[in-house]
């Protein structure tokens, strides 16, 4: 995928590979807030925090049930530091990069962490 094309056009699996890349090269993943905290969706029977790329991308999600939703950045250090255990603990997955038409991957927090970690080693490596 070139970098001049829309990843709202890719399928699950190009929106994480996109999300992956983004995230680790911005050192930041977005997440919709509400005065509740953390907007949670359920997909694949599971619930989750979905999360984007961008601020942008996070705002084409917060609409209807979802339009008190903020886009609010998480560092890249924090996610992996305090989220990734929480969410464990608390039995939540993610959503990487939903559509409203598509929930996206869902994963384990770690598998996640795994993904982002990988690309962090790898980015690391051509330094």
């Amino acid at each position: 995928m070139s970098e001049h094309d829309d990843p709202l056009s890719l399928d699950a699996e190009g929106r994480y590979a996109y999300l992956v890349r983004e995230a680790v090269a911005q050192q930041t993943l977005w997440i919709l807030k509400d005065a509740g905290g953390s907007m949670l969706l359920v997909a694949d029977g599971e619930e989750c925090i979905p999360v984007w790329p961008s601020a942008e991308q996070a705002q084409v999600w917060a609409d209807g049930d979802w339009s008190q939703g903020e886009p609010h950045a998480i560092p890249l250090k924090t996610w992996l530091d305090r989220w990734v255990k929480g969410m464990t603990e608390d039995g939540l997955c993610v959503a990487v990069f939903p559509l409203p038409e598509e929930a996206g991957v869902v994963e384990q927090p770690q598998d996640f962490a795994d993904s982002l970690l990988r690309r962090l080693a790898k980015q690391n490596q051509r330094r």
